[in-house]
């Protein structure tokens, strides 16, 4: 049990670094290389996290151009009532879910610069 630096005793779990560079994959010969090798290697890994999400995207959008077409095809009533339908929904999904994760980026910044790092797996969870 360590102290948190707040008077309370903490237990070693809380105590463990959130980035733990010992297990990065980067090495001192990747660093060495030419700019435009590093750029390779750095590109290739956001595209394995940036990848997924580009597909859930697409494929929303998709979906939503999908469903339009048939409602246009059904008369200009339907499409007119599906394009506001959709709007607003979609305005509002966003405009939600936004706001809601620049609140949760603030508490997160808060709770790590006061090293509560317990906080951390409750706003998060």
């Amino acid at each position: 049990m360590g102290n948190n630096g707040r008077g309370v005793q903490a237990d070693q779990s809380s105590l463990v670094p959130l980035l733990d560079h010992s297990s990065s994959k980067t090495t001192n010969q990747e660093l060495e290389l030419p700019f435009h090798q590093q750029f390779l290697i750095e590109s290739k890994k956001l595209w394995h996290i940036v990848g997924p999400s580009i597909f859930s995207r697409i494929a929303t959008y998709c979906m939503f151009i999908i469903t339009q077409a048939f409602a246009g095809h059904l008369g200009d009533l339907e499409l007119a009532a599906i394009s506001i339908a959709s709007n607003v929904i979609f305005g509002f999904d966003f405009g939600l879910l936004l706001g809601m994760a620049s609140a949760l980026e603030t508490l997160c910044g808060q709770a790590y610069g006061a090293k509560n790092y317990g906080m951390l797996g409750v706003y998060l969870l």
